[in-house]
């Protein structure tokens, strides 16, 4: 069932969403690549231990690295074949971290997990964990601790708003898999106690909206189109009117989150047995000459996924892992997937920034739109001069980089890249 009114919280910005690129573009399977690339460190805590050695023969959906500790999370092959390299590889933001590279024999051998009670919440929150799930929307967050919460949760809330500019993958999967989707909702609500489902989606996602309000366990609310409106307590807030305090987790109101693919790939999980190694991914920009929603394997390389969907145009300008606003930019192809990437951007000319920053015209946008009511401009001073702990007093920790000042600075100024360096020597000062 579906609520009338669209919900929102206060402030944020109105951003062109530019989702007619690829919102109407079937999910694609991408063929396997002839090698893949497999980070050890893709969900946010410590980084996976190899648990296979070179020259191993493994199949799709092996395990080849295990979690380390509780925050942590299994990874898995996404094809069959030689394990040729366990190494130390520079990631595209500059950290080493370690890859395993696989040479795909082309058979597609293929394991499984066991099968388990269905209707068990136990069995159910370990096979989440198991199968190496994490946040899918971005974050990483590894699965498994969400869905043994400290508190009780009485409402499972799905991020169904995709408010991130261009991507369209996760419409995409509540439209074309809205069957699989609303059962891995149910299977996380058993997990944790029978909890009530509740879908937030933006309005600009009609066919979702009217999908899924079909169900009459699952409780759909129309958002208001704004940026960050899918942020995790923005999209509280929208959804159920309860505020998570600053620092606190969202559990501690009694509402669990999760990211639209995250609940797919539960599904896969406990129905298929099938571990986390491929995910859905938006390839788009106006210039990339076929804009796609792609099923594709986790360690593929951003050049060939570039290729599958027909090269770069002639005014390509910028390539973003991520969408436009809270994404990484690439200097170049050479990077990999992993699981927590939603989308591959290349911005032509006209839609990239290319003007350079200028000094602060102390006009106040970047705090009027702030969804967190911080006052970025000082964050961006007191970083720029050295004065961590000051710039922390105007909310630096509590700032989650949604890029919304940066959007409406009209000095072009890189706040969140000071945001960035102020936690950064923040954790330093520790």
């Amino acid at each position: 069932m579906a609520l009338s009114k669209r919900s929102t919280f206060s402030h944020g910005v109105h951003i062109h969403d530019m989702k007619y690129l690829s919102k109407d573009k079937a999910i694609e399977v991408m063929p396997a690549p002839e090698r893949v690339f497999i980070s050890l460190a893709q969900h946010i805590g410590k980084p996976a231990q190899a648990v296979v050695a070179v020259g191993d023969i493994v199949s799709r959906g092996q395990l080849i690295g295990k979690a380390d500790g509780f925050v942590s999370a299994n990874v898995f092959a996404s094809v069959s074949g030689v394990v040729e390299k366990i190494a130390p590889m520079r990631n595209p933001q500059g950290q080493m971290q370690t890859f395993i590279v696989i040479k795909n024999d082309n058979l597609d051998t293929t394991v499984t997990l066991d099968d388990i009670d269905k209707t068990d919440g136990k069995q159910i929150a370990s096979r989440v964990g198991e199968a190496g799930l994490v946040g899918l929307g971005g974050a990483g967050f590894p699965t498994a601790v969400k869905i043994n919460p400290p508190n009780p949760v009485d409402i499972v809330l799905i991020n169904g708003a995709e408010c991130e500019p261009y991507l369209t993958c996760d419409h995409r999967i509540m439209i074309e898999n809205a069957e699989e989707f609303v059962k891995g909702a149910r299977f996380l609500s058993i997990a944790l106690g029978g909890a009530k489902i509740v879908v937030g989606i933006e309005e600009n996602k009609p066919d979702a909206i009217e999908i899924l309000s079909k169900y009459d366990d699952i409780t759909v609310v129309p958002l208001k189109k704004k940026y960050p409106q899918g942020s995790e307590k923005q999209l509280i807030y929208a959804c159920t009117k309860r505020k998570v305090g600053c620092g606190k987790l969202p559990a501690t109101t009694g509402v669990c989150v999760f990211n639209v693919q995250t609940v797919k790939q539960t599904y896969d999980a406990v129905e298929l047995n099938k571990p986390l190694y491929e995910r859905v991914m938006t390839v788009t920009g106006k210039g990339i000459n076929e804009p796609k929603n792609i099923l594709v394997r986790n360690g593929t390389s951003y050049e060939e996924i570039v290729a599958f969907c027909g090269g770069l145009k002639d005014d390509a300008r910028k390539i973003v892992s991520g969408g436009p606003m809270m994404g990484r930019v690439l200097t170049d192809l050479s990077g990999y997937t992993k699981k927590t990437d939603s989308g591959l951007l290349v911005l032509a000319k006209g839609e990239a920034n290319e003007l350079e920053p200028t000094a602060c015209i102390s006009c106040g946008r970047c705090a009027q739109a702030c969804p967190m009511h911080l006052m970025p401009m000082y964050i961006d001073l007191f970083t720029n001069v050295g004065d961590y702990e000051l710039a922390n007093h105007y909310g630096a920790m509590n700032c989650f980089e949604c890029g919304t000042c940066a959007y409406v600075c009209p000095a072009k100024r890189d706040l969140v890249g000071s945001v960035q360096l102020c936690k950064q020597k923040l954790r330093e000062m520790k």
